[in-house]
């Protein structure tokens, strides 16, 4: 199907998003009137750059306030109109939008609202132009999609038909049932539809509108399933976004227009209606790659963590660490980060590494260009929003090519202890995060747990973790309640031990340091649970914080930090989180530290 896009979904000058939506993908747009009057363009430079682009003008919007008002104001608003229309011509665009009325002298008169819309149909014929009339969820006296309908209907006119929106259909707690209804509309009438998705709120409709709308699949919306019910209508017309956010308003265009025909085409394999190349979940985690100025700080860590260097890359300033399953590379390399030690790629275990890069690709994440020696291992990767490399790696099929074979082995053997890795925790940039959960959901396959709010020192820090059906991997996505908030929560990697106390114990007393925890902390597990005899102490004297959940129990302690990384060493059994819980206590004690380890 076509897509499109309303310019205010996406930040900066019209020419800004316009190019935006071109690049991203998208076949036209919606031009939002606010954006065409800043404008310093004609009418006919837009139009002619948006055909330069290859861009439709699918709708101007909105014209607001029209019917069931008194005969003066409505005389006012068919002129109003009629400038509207001339100006629409020039542009070259052929449907305008009509809100449901919010005007206070607006009555309560379907006649007399059918009536002024016919008038204002006749109008737009004549000028080649149709009229989309959508109900407002806060609308005066129209604020559902059936009531707007019946409007239509009864006016009866040629030029007239219905917007659909799912925001204001589905915020107003529309079970599946009440969307029944829109089989009563012919696919005809459906002039355009709309479609936002939002996170579920308990707050007033409109201010829930104008700055919480997000893209289709990063809400709690079931906007695929109201796709589902406007397509049976016959509708043919484009699959249209309209998002209200003030994160997106004030991101760079082009990266959100992504985002936003990303989500289009996941809704559009949702629906049935496009076929993708299908998703390939990964099955593991099969390195961690850490990038540094300086190895010597992180090597101390990984070695009194129980980690050997087991191998070095045949060509690249990279070492391979290794304790069990857990893989952890040091690189070197000219490209380190300036700001010290960082998380900058994860090797992700795929029984199908083409066909993931392909999935990848179709949703706009193109395998990164990468320089590499003819003898090197064609590994494919791609970059999550954040920037992380993501690298699709067969690390146990002989028959594919094997990453491990770029590097010489050094005979170095590791301490037993730590298992695997455990999950990894990325912080995003502040305007990223839907953006991530819904890249890693769509373009990896992994499942989205649910998005929790973690007090942290200064605000509140979102995290939201996505992860394989066996837990094998596990991704907590986070960010802070403020733009600069991503400078100061580091990432980290969780390494999974049977023993945490044990491997506490022998980091400590390799020379490691590991995050001191308050007594008060202690105080309160005391309070909470029973403990047997002088297990308590042994936590506080490691550090190690404590929680349960209806599946088992969770044992966990952290490093200190390396630039932007630090180590948490877990104990699960049974347990499926990640220690929500103990995270203000963690975050506030490694704001009281500081301390940095190097890097």
């Amino acid at each position: 199907m076509r897509t499109s896009i309303a310019t205010v979904s996406l930040s900066g000058s019209l020419t800004e998003k316009l190019t935006a939506a071109s690049r991203a993908g998208f076949d036209g747009i919606e031009i939002f009137e606010n954006d065409l009057l800043a404008s310093p363009l004609t009418p006919e430079e837009i139009r002619a750059r948006c055909a330069d682009l290859g861009l439709t003008i699918d709708l101007y919007q909105p014209m607001r306030d029209i019917e069931a008002v008194p005969a003066d104001a409505f005389a006012r608003n068919l002129r109003r109109a009629r400038h509207k229309f001339e100006l629409m011509c020039r542009l070259g665009a052929d449907t305008v939008l009509v809100c449901s009325s919010v005007h206070p002298l607006a009555v309560d008169d379907d006649a007399l609202a059918a009536y002024h819309l016919r008038q204002l149909a006749d109008l737009a014929q004549e000028f080649g132009i149709r009229v989309a009339y959508e109900a407002l969820a806060w609308g005066r006296h129209v604020n559902t999609y059936t009531h707007a309908w019946r409007i239509v209907e009864a006016a009866d006119h040629p030029a007239l038909g219905t917007c659909l929106d799912s925001f204001h259909i589905l915020s107003r707690g529309s079970e599946p049932k009440s969307l029944e209804g829109i089989a009563d509309i012919p696919g005809e009438k459906i002039f355009f539809l709309q479609l936002a998705d939002a996170p579920l709120l308990a707050m007033d409709v409109l201010q829930w509108s104008r700055h919480y709308r997000c893209f289709p699949g990063q809400g709690g919306f079931d906007v695929a399933g109201l796709v589902r019910h406007v397509l049976r209508t016959g509708y043919d017309g484009p699959l249209s976004l309209e998002v209200f956010n003030d994160v997106f308003r004030q991101a760079d265009a082009g990266p959100t227009a992504v985002d936003a025909h990303r989500s289009l085409l996941v809704l559009q394999e949702t629906v049935g209606v496009a076929t993708p190349p299908a998703p390939v979940v990964p099955t593991g985690v099969a390195f961690a790659e850490l990038v540094t100025p300086d190895a010597e700080p992180v090597a101390a860590v990984l070695g009194a963590l129980g980690f050997a260097r087991t191998a070095r890359h045949r060509t690249k300033p990279v070492d391979l660490w290794q304790q069990g399953e857990a893989r952890i590379l040091v690189n070197t390399s000219g490209a380190a980060r300036r700001d010290g030690t960082g998380l900058a790629a994860i090797g992700l275990e795929s029984p199908a590494p083409a066909a993931a890069a392909r999935r990848a690709e179709a949703l706009l994440a193109p395998v990164l260009p990468r320089r590499r020696a003819t003898e090197d291992a064609p590994l494919d990767a791609v970059a999550a929003p954040d920037g992380t490399e993501l690298f699709f790696c067969a690390t146990d099929q002989p028959e594919l090519p094997n990453w491990r074979a770029d590097f010489t082995d050094t005979g170095n053997q590791a301490a037993k202890g730590v298992r695997r890795i455990d999950h990894l925790a990325l912080t995003q940039p502040w305007h990223h995060y839907d953006e991530a959960t819904l890249f890693h959901r769509s373009v990896l396959g992994l499942q989205a747990q649910e998005s929790v709010d973690v007090a942290d020192p200064y605000g509140l820090m979102r995290s939201r973790a996505v992860t394989n059906p066996d837990g094998s991997v596990r991704i907590a996505l986070s960010v802070g309640a403020a733009p600069t908030d991503d400078t100061v929560h580091a990432q980290h990697i969780a390494l999974a031990t049977d023993d945490v106390v044990a491997a506490a114990r022998r980091y400590r007393e390799a020379g490691g340091r590991l995050l001191p925890i308050p007594a008060n902390y202690y105080e309160d597990l005391a309070a909470r649970y029973e403990f047997a005899d002088g297990e308590l102490a042994t936590y506080q004297e490691l550090g190690i914080l404590y929680d349960r959940d209806a599946h088992g129990e969770f044992r966990h302690c952290y490093t200190m930090t390396v630039g932007r990384v630090f180590f948490e060493l877990v104990q699960r059994e049974g347990y499926r989180g990640y220690g929500a819980p103990n995270a203000p206590v963690r975050l506030a004690a490694q704001h009281s530290a500081r301390a940095v380890i190097g890097g």
